[in-house]
C-alpha cells in the first residue's frame, strides 16, 4: 500500500472556540514563533483538553482550530522544540505534523492532463436500474469476478446491489466521467479533501502543475488512476460497455484524501472518515497505509521522542476517526499491504521516514508497531490472491492481521514468467494513460496491460493492476451486496450494523487452508526466492483470514 489546505469542519462553533483559545491562555505563544514553525495535529487525552491547551501554550505554540469530534486541535509550534516539550505532557496522546502521511497500496505515477468531457450523471436518483441479461464485453478477462461468483449467472442475477447503498472510496480520487463509472457515480455527495501541491517543502516535484482554480481538483477527478480502478472493481455498472464491478448497481461516492502523486496526509484521511460517518456512507474502501512511518511505534527506542510522539499521533488520530465512523454505521475495509511481510512478526523497517525524501533509515521494529489503518481496531483487512488462489507474492499477511482475502492479482501465479493479464482489470482514466505514454495519438493502447472497449460510439479504457489495493474493493463490493439485501432505511439510504456486515462477510467466505508445507516458497523470474509461513487453521489463518470473499454466497445467504 503504498495530501490539502487544512480546513476544519464543524462550523462557527469550532471556529469560535479556536479564536477564544488563541486569544486566551495561548496568546503568549505567538511571540515565540520562529521561521521554522510548522502546523501540527495535537491529540489530547480523554478529559484532558484544557491541560493539553496549557501545554501547547507553555511549549510556545498557538492553537489555530479544533476538532472536538476526534479530540484534537491544529496548532502552530516551533519545530522539534515544540514536539519535545509536548512529549513530556500526559495530557497529549500524540502529535502529527500536518503533512504527507500515506501512500496508495498500488502507486502508479501520472502527470496531470485534462481529458475531453464525457457524459455523466449528477445525482444518485439518476442511476439506472438494469436487468442482467448477459456478460459484459470484457467479462472473459475478469478471472477475479469468476472466482468470487460475481457474474451474470451468479450474484448479478439475484443481488446486483441497490443504488441506495453508498460506497465511499477513500483514495486518490475517482474519474466520475469515465463511461463505465458515471452511471453509478454520486457527484452530489462526493468530496475532495485535498489541495494539489506542485512541489514538496524541499522544492521537489510532488503533484505537478495545478490544473484547476486554487489547485483544487473537482470531486470527479483522478490524476493518479488508483482510486478510479478501485471504484470500478467495486461498482462499474452493467451497461454493455467494458466490465462490471462486484456490486454493479450500488452508488459510488468519491471521498478523496490522496494527492495526485498517490500520497496522503493524516488530516484529509480523518476528514474523509468523519464525513463518511456524518453523510450516511455505508461502507468505505481504504487502499492506503499511513506513514511517513511504514510501522508506527509508540515507544521505539530507535526513534527520538519527537518521532515517537508523531507515530502515536498517527495511531491515535486514525483510530479515533475509525471509531467515529464505525459507531455511525460505516463498515471499514482496508488493504493489508504490499511488502510481503508477516505483520505479526515485523523485524525491521528500511523505508521510514519516507518524507521528506531521502530521510529513510533502517530501524528495528516489532509487533507493537502498527500499520495504519489496516491494523486499526474495527477494520476488516484484506490480503491478495492470484488466479490459482495462492497468496500473492507481494501481499502482507499475519494470523492476527488477515481477516479476509480476495483477488488482487499476481503476474507470476502459475509460472515464473510475467503475465499482465493475471492482474485485475478495471477502469482507467484516459488522461492518465495518455500521460504515461500508454496510448498512441489515436487512442490505441501501446501495452498489453491496457484495454480499450467501444460501444455505440463511446470508448472507455481499462488497465490491469495488481496489489492488495485491488483485493480490498472486492471485499467492499461484497459488503455492499450484503447491505443492499439486509440494510434498513437510514441516513443516506440504507444502513446496516458493521458488526453484522462483518459476520456475514466471514460466514460466506470460501475457507482456504494454509499450503502444505506451510512455508511456501515463491520462485519467480527476476525476483529472489522468498518464503512465507502460513499459520492457523482452515477456519482462520494468516494467508487467507476467514477465507476468500464470495459474492455468490453473499447474494443468497440468509441472515
Amino acid at each position: 500500500m503504498n495530501r490539502g489546505i487544512k480546513r476544519l469542519t464543524g462550523g462557527a462553533t469550532v471556529l469560535a472556540l479556536a479564536a477564544t483559545l488563541t486569544a486566551g491562555a495561548l496568546s503568549g505563544g505567538a511571540a515565540a514563533l520562529a521561521d521554522q514553525t510548522r502546523e501540527y495535529l495535537v491529540f489530547y487525552a480523554d478529559g484532558a483538553r484544557d491541560r493539553a491547551l496549557t501545554a501547547i501554550g507553555a511549549s510556545g505554540g498557538t492553537v489555530l482550530s479544533a476538532e472536538p469530534r476526534l479530540g484534537y486541535v491544529v496548532a502552530r509550534g516551533p519545530g522539534s522544540r515544540f514536539l519535545e516539550s509536548l512529549a513530556g505532557s500526559d495530557a497529549v496522546e500524540g502529535v502529527s505534523s500536518d503533512r504527507r502521511i500515506g501512500r496508495a497500496t498500488s502507486v502508479r505515477a501520472a502527470a496531470p492532463a485534462r481529458p475531453a468531457a464525457s457524459p455523466s450523471r449528477d445525482r444518485a436518483s439518476d442511476i439506472r436500474t438494469v436487468t442482467v441479461v448477459a456478460d459484459e464485453p470484457l467479462a472473459d478477462r475478469q478471472w477475479d469476478m469468476k472466482m468470487i461468483g460475481a457474474t451474470a449467472d451468479g450474484s448479478y442475477a439475484t443481488a446486483p446491489g441497490d443504488r441506495k447503498v453508498l460506497v465511499g472510496v477513500i483514495d486518490t480520487g475517482v474519474d466520475g466521467k469515465h463511461p463505465d463509472i458515471a452511471p453509478n457515480f454520486n457527484r452530489e455527495l462526493s468530496r475532495n479533501f485535498v489541495v494539489d501541491r506542485p512541489k514538496d517543502p524541499n522544492g521537489k516535484l510532488l503533484d505537478g502543475p495545478c490544473e484547476f482554480k486554487d489547485c483544487k481538483d473537482p470531486a470527479d477527478w483522478d490524476d493518479d488512476g488508483h482510486g478510479t480502478h478501485v471504484a470500478s472493481t467495486i461498482a462499474s455498472p452493467i451497461n454493455g460497455l467494458g466490465m462490471a464491478g462486484v456490486a454493479p448497481q450500488v452508488s459510488l461516492v468519491n471521498l478523496r484524501a490522496g494527492q495526485d502523486s498517490g500520497l496522503f496526509f493524516l488530516k484529509p484521511s480523518m476528514d474523509a472518515l468523519t464525513y463518511a460517518a456524518d453523510a450516511g456512507i455505508d461502507v468505505v474502501n481504504m487502499s492506503f497505509y499511513v506513514d511517513p512511518w511504514l510501522f508506527n511505534c509508540k515507544a521505539n527506542p530507535a526513534d527520538s521522542k519527537a518521532e515517537q510522539l508523531e507515530q502515536r499521533g498517527v495511531i491515535t488520530g486514525m483510530q479515533r476517526a475509525l471509531d467515529y465512523a464505525r459507531k455511525r454505521g460505516v463498515t471499514l475495509i482496508g488493504a493489508i499491504g504490499n511488502n510481503a511481510t508477516d505483520l505479526g512478526k515485523p523485524k525491521k523497517d528500511t523505508n521510514s521516514p519516507d518524507y521528506p525524501k531521502e530521510t529513510e533509515r533502517t530501524r528495528k521494529v516489532d509487533n507493537s508497531c502498527l500499520s495504519m489503518p489496516t491494523e486499526g481496531k474495527g477494520v476488516i483487512s484484506v490480503s491478495a490472491v492470484g488466479p490459482t488462489k495462492r497468496k500473492a507474492y507481494y501481499s502482507d499477511y499475519g494470523i492476527e492481521q488477515t481477516d479476509l482475502s480476495a483477488p488482487g492479482g499476481d503476474e507470476f501465479d502459475g509460472g515464473k514468467e510475467y503475465d499482465a493479464t493475471k492482474g485485475i482489470l478495471a477502469a482507467a482514466p484516459q488522461h492518465v494513460l495518455r500521460a504515461k505514454g500508454l496510448l498512441t495519438q489515436d487512442g490505441t493502447p501501446r501495452s498489453e496491460s491496457v484495454i480499450r472497449d467501444c460501444s455505440n460510439g463511446t470508448c472507455a479504457y481499462y488497465q490491469y493492476l495488481v496489489g492488495t489495493s485491488m483485493a480490498a474493493p472486492h471485499a467492499t463490493g461484497v459488503a455492499a451486496i450484503l447491505i443492499s439485501r439486509f440494510g434498513k432505511p437510514g441516513k443516506g439510504g440504507l444502513t446496516m450494523r458493521p458488526a453484522d456486515v462483518q459476520r456475514l462477510l466471514y460466514s460466506t467466505a470460501e475457507r482456504k487452508a494454509c499450503p502444505s508445507p506451510r512455508k511456501y516458497t515463491y520462485d519467480i523470474e527476476l525476483l529472489a526466492k522468498e518464503s512465507h509461513k502460513c499459520e492457523g487453521a482452515k477456519s482462520r489463518n494468516g494467508f487467507y483470514g476467514h477465507g476468500i470473499v464470495d459474492a455468490a454466497k453473499a447474494a443468497t445467504v440468509t441472515r
